[in-house]
């Protein structure tokens, strides 16, 4: 450590320059030109004496000069409203770059909304009993049943099972709209139905939970704590229906042994905890549905334990399910379905809803509320448990898996499996079953051949007027042999209801083979001609198969239609791959009803070189050029366009649909209808007599870990297009990427940027800063910092670490990746890293290298504006101080300059040091001293402001500017310790007093305390100009380059790195005291340059005259 050189550069510039005399000493320049005048210039010996003076006034007026501007420049680096033209041009930029990505997520790309309100009589009867003898939480947390007025008002259980569990802020109320519906469809629908009865359906005892709206989100213990509470509630809820008197259960009906979950939000994240905690009883809980809750990653990474919780429990999942030994799987008889929103959810991703990487689908899966049948809309967050159409769907799908007859109350996995796909999904994707293609014949179909029509192969069959006949009649339409193009399908779409055996559909579909006519089938009989003898010879007996079972339901389409959820019965589409039906000859298309309709259907078969097309156009192909595809006329009913490479959550698209008029003479039957799909998670959206819309999928996001399954990218985009084949015309799609539609897609996968990048810029001025004053003794502003950081070091570190995405983006996929993976954990090379996307951007598609200078830009201006912000607030604090100083002090006492850092007491200050540790230790959490920590700073700046403005001195400024700078540090880590501090603030409101016992630790701020307790006395951090400033230099070099790399994943490191470099400087502070950082720095090699800087800077400089 150097000290103070005691120099004058003003009056050192007034000497004149030396030059060496024939004696060999030197003179002074003016000496030597009257000792040895020229021979030559004899007669103008005058004027070369006045002109020797006349340019030594000259050099006198340029040294002042000189020393003026460096005053000035002085004045300008210290000076804290320093801008440049530059500085105002990025803020500017970043400024506009942030408003449009604002406006877009705001307003572009937003999907219709749909939800119809719903309407219950709720009431609620509390579990007083379950009180501090069960449960250490029962102070804290309440147990409600939920029953619903006028349809079943008695308290005692008597049914299957439910126990709701709210989210993030979330009210126990929130379960009224589902269990109000439960009630309602069981009293007015299966109570009555005999058959529902003998399979197992009974009414639902909706339990919930009062959280007392706690913030589950933000603190890893409090969602262990809810997680806790909720295993013992389990155990008493069991308990509940063996007591008689609590208790209408059916005799004979087995006790439940366990309960069905349902979550929303962080509830869905709770549930899953419940299984991993020591005090989950075995097999009671073993169906769990989750509705917008954010399984793949915590939403913020704010706090520790909450990063570690969710490692442990997903962890824990992942291993379960990948175990070789089935019998070591706790998870073997959990089903696990997440729904969500989709776009319309503000508050989480929805890709995060993704099961993807945790459960195999033979025991979950993910679907988004725009693809289940029926319901067809996207929903907020909170929608998602009112929406009328979803709760419906809901509850049918809870009623489907549940059975009372058995002990779990559930159906076996595999059929709980089956039966909520069959409900949730669209039936269109290949992990649905066909259940018509497993079932025995059921239907013995005899037709006259006068009224049977046996169509031609590859004939289209296309029916109006359904029921225009005076009789019923059956078309037969042969299925094509093998082989065939791989990808023929036959597809079936009409707008009537099909006979399922069970009810009078005015079509029926059959799957038939020929069956010889023998007197022992049994079943259903279809006699189209009742008086023709079924024996004899003029007709056809065939046995078939109903496939009313395997239908999908799509919206209905029409010239007056605006959205697929509009109030209209819905189109029933029927599709199987030609491979599947080998076994059969005929589809037979039976219309049963003689009353004439407007009705019709299509059916036809298809080629998978017709059907299906494939197009190979990566980002920067659609992103140039689009897409454009001609359907040609005469095509199938239905075309599907799958785009590989559009998988991505941050584009946005928008799809253009040009249909040209029908050429044929009849009307339209139906306007063109567009699904847009992806596999895995399960989303679907459909856009009915379209023209085009907004396309935006929710397939591979930043962050989100791999699949489990080990599979690279997803299929992609598809596009199903149905049009009216009938019509002979030509349809012309369009795809091209809506770029500011897209930029909206950046904030709800990267808000975390915003609180890492700004630090990373912060860190990288504070370097700037520390190394200008070790070398010049001035500490510039944060202003002026900013300023020359944006014209030298800020460029190379955001183009350093373009590279260096694009490079681990590239590295990932590589395979040294899998041997490190292998080598640092000890697993196996084809063990999955579920933690490659952790770091930079998230993503391992290098195409998005952009995003690091950009969001680099916005960083920059978003801490200018912060930092101008600070500065305003700070003046205008400042300002005030100033007039409630003059106006309480005399006149002659305002006048005179007041030591602001008047020095306290050691032991005062150790006194109230002492104090806060103490509390931190025992009463309040590290982040509440944080935010104390704050306040003193903001009050050190003033002060240091106020002594700056009354004596402006250099070293004034230096602190004040120094102080400055710690505070902007420190406002950008406050965000990060808020999130925990509400928690504790909200538990203080419930009177729940239990310590945060991982957040009581004194390390944790106790640097903090330190650095801002010395600043507070006007200490100013001092020079370093041995080797040792090399540490400063480093440590936030270190800073800046974690924000950036690890930053998102785990934000709560960020402030422990801060932490560290407060407890560097405090120990640079501390070398003005016994132990000095000089001692220090002799132990350090030195350079000559250096050896010969301290030892200057260790002695004083004495004035030359």
């Amino acid at each position: 450590m150097g000290r103070e050189v005691v120099r004058s550069p003003a009056k050192a510039s007034t000497r004149a320059p030396e030059k060496k005399t024939g004696a060999g000493r030197g003179v002074p320049v003016e000496e030597a030109a009257l000792v040895h005048p020229p021979a030559w210039s004899e007669g103008g010996h005058t004027d070369a004496i006045q002109h020797e003076i006349d340019g030594q006034n000259v050099g006198k007026e340029a040294s002042e000069g000189m020393a003026d501007r460096l005053d000035r420049q002085r004045a300008r680096t210290r000076g804290p409203w320093s801008c440049s033209l530059l500085t105002l041009a990025t803020t500017a930029f970043a400024i506009m770059m942030l408003a449009t990505i604002v406006r877009s997520f705001l307003t572009l790309q937003m999907d219709p909304k749909g939800c119809a309100m719903s309407y219950m009589m709720p009431a609620f009867a509390h579990f007083s009993d379950f009180d501090t003898e069960h449960t250490r939480f029962a102070s804290k947390y309440s147990l409600y049943l939920y029953r619903e007025g006028g349809v079943d008002e008695d308290t005692r259980v008597k049914g299957i099972p439910v126990i709701f569990i709210p989210g993030n802020a979330g009210s126990y109320k929130q379960v009224r709209p589902i269990a109000a519906e439960a009630a309602h469809y069981f009293h007015d629908e299966l109570r009555e139905d005999s058959e529902a009865i003998g399979n197992g359906k009974r009414p639902l005892d909706f339990f919930t939970v009062d959280f007392n709206e706690e913030l589950s989100a933000f603190h890893g213990q409090t969602l262990l704590d809810q997680a806790e509470y909720l295993n013992e509630a389990i155990a008493y809820i069991l308990a509940l229906y063996h007591n008689p008197h609590r208790s209408q259960r059916e005799h004979g009906l087995p006790d439940p042994k366990s309960v069905i979950i349902l979550g929303h939000s962080m509830g869905g994240v709770v549930a899953r905890t419940m299984l991993r905690m020591p005090n989950y009883q075995e097999n009671t809980i073993n169906t769990i549905i989750t509705l917008s809750a954010p399984h793949a990653r915590a939403p913020i990474s704010f706090d520790a334990e909450m990063v570690a919780t969710y490692n442990d429990i997903n962890t824990f999942w992942r291993q379960s399910y990948t175990t070789a030994d089935p019998r070591r799987n706790r998870l073997a008889d959990v089903t696990l379905v997440s729904v969500a929103g989709g776009g319309l959810d503000t508050m989480i991703p929805s890709e995060y809803s993704s099961l993807t990487s945790l459960v195999p689908d033979t025991h979950g899966f993910t679907v988004f509320t725009s693809a289940i049948p029926c319901v067809w809309t996207g929903m907020d967050h909170l929608a998602i448990m009112w929406c009328d159409q979803f709760r419906k769907a809901l509850v049918r799908a809870v009623f489907d898996v549940a059975d009372v007859r058995r002990s779990s109350q559930t159906l076996p996995q595999a059929e709980r499996i089956k039966a909520l796909r069959k409900r949730l999904l669209t039936g269109m994707e290949s992990v649905v079953e066909k259940a018509a293609l497993e079932q025995e014949p059921t239907t013995f179909l005899t037709l006259e051949h006068s009224s049977t029509k046996i169509m031609s192969h590859g004939e289209r069959l296309v029916l109006r007027n359904i029921g225009g006949s005076t009789r019923t009649r059956a078309h037969l339409m042969p299925i094509p042999v093998q082989p065939f193009v791989e990808g023929s399908k036959l597809t079936m779409l009409t707008d009537q209801t099909l006979d399922t055996g069970l009810n009078n559909g005015s079509v029926a579909t059959l799957l038939c083979s020929v069956f010889p006519p023998t007197g022992g089938l049994g079943g259903l009989m279809f006699a189209i001609n009742m008086d023709v003898n079924p024996n004899s010879a003029g007709s056809t007996r065939l046995a078939c198969k109903n496939v009313a079972s395997d239908v999908s339901y799509l919206p209905a389409s029409t010239n007056t239609s605006v959205n697929a959820f509009d109030d209209a019965p819905p189109f029933i589409y029927l599709q199987y791959d030609l491979k599947d039906l080998h076994d059969y000859q005929f589809i037979a298309v039976v219309e049963q009803t003689t009353e004439p309709s407007n009705g019709w259907l299509i059916a036809e078969f298809s080629s998978g070189a017709d059907n299906t097309i494939m197009i190979s156009k990566g980002h920067h192909q659609l992103l140039m050029n689009g897409l454009r595809r001609r359907l040609p006329a005469g095509g199938p009913m239905m075309t599907e366009l799958k785009i590989p490479e559009v998988h991505s959550t941050l584009f946005a698209y928008y799809l253009h649909v040009r249909h040209h008029k029908c050429e044929s003479q009849h009307e339209e039957i139906f306007s063109p209808l567009l699904r847009q799909y992806i596999q895995e998670p399960y989303e679907s959206k459909y856009f009915v007599n379209t023209q085009g819309g907004n396309i935006n999928v929710h397939g591979l996001s930043p962050y989100m870990p791999p699949p489990l399954s080990g599979k690279g990218a997803t299929e992609g985009l598809s596009l199903q297009l149905w049009a009216d084949p009938t019509c002979n015309s030509t349809v012309k799609v369009s795809l091209k990427v809506d770029i500011v539609g897209s930029a909206g897609k950046l904030v709800m996968r990267y808000r975390t940027v915003f609180a890492s990048f700004p630090l990373l810029v912060v860190a990288v001025v504070l370097r700037k800063q520390f190394k200008v004053y070790d070398t010049t003794g001035v500490f510039m502003s944060f202003s002026h910092a900013t300023d020359q950081c944006i014209r030298t070091s800020l460029p190379a570190v955001f183009t350093a670490l373009t590279f260096l995405a694009v490079a681990l983006s590239k590295a990932t996929q590589g395979p040294w990746a899998r041997r490190w993976f292998s080598n640092s954990t000890g697993a196996s090379m084809e063990e999955i890293d579920f933690t490659i996307n952790d770091f930079m951007l998230g993503t391992s598609d290098p195409f998005f290298w952009f995003l690091v200078p950009l969001f680099g830009v916005i960083s920059v201006g978003i801490c200018i504006a912060g930092n101008y912000f600070v500065l305003t607030i700070t003046h205008l604090l400042t300002a005030i101080h100033g007039i409630v100083r003059s106006l309480t002090t005399r006149g002659d006492d305002a006048r005179t300059p007041a030591n602001a850092f008047a020095m306290t007491a050691p032991y005062q200050r150790m006194v109230i040091t002492g104090i806060l540790l103490l509390m931190v230790i025992t009463i309040v959490p590290y982040q509440f001293a944080y935010v104390v920590l704050c306040i003193v700073q903001i009050a050190t700046c003033v002060r240091a402001l106020r002594v700056a403005f009354d004596d402006l001195s250099g070293q004034s400024y230096n602190f004040y500017n120094y102080a400055h700078s710690m505070l902007v540090l420190m406002l950008w880590i406050l965000p990060i310790n808020m999130p925990v501090l509400a928690v504790w603030i909200h538990n203080l409101a419930v009177h729940w007093l239990t310590l945060f016992s991982t957040h009581h630790n004194l390390l944790s701020v106790l640097p903090f305390i330190l650095i801002v307790e010395t600043m507070s006395t006007g200490s100013m951090v001092p020079r370093v100009t041995s080797r040792v400033r090399y540490i400063t230099n480093i440590s936030t070099f270190g800073f800046a380059l974690y924000a950036a790399v690890y930053g998102v994943t785990y934000a709560y490191r960020l402030h422990h790195m801060a932490n560290a470099l407060c407890a560097w400087l405090f120990i640079i502070h501390l070398s003005n005291g016994p132990l000095s950082l000089a001692k220090l720095g002799q132990y350090l090699p030195r350079s000559r340059g250096a050896s010969g800087s301290a030892s200057q800077g260790g002695r004083h400089v004495k004035k030359r005259p």
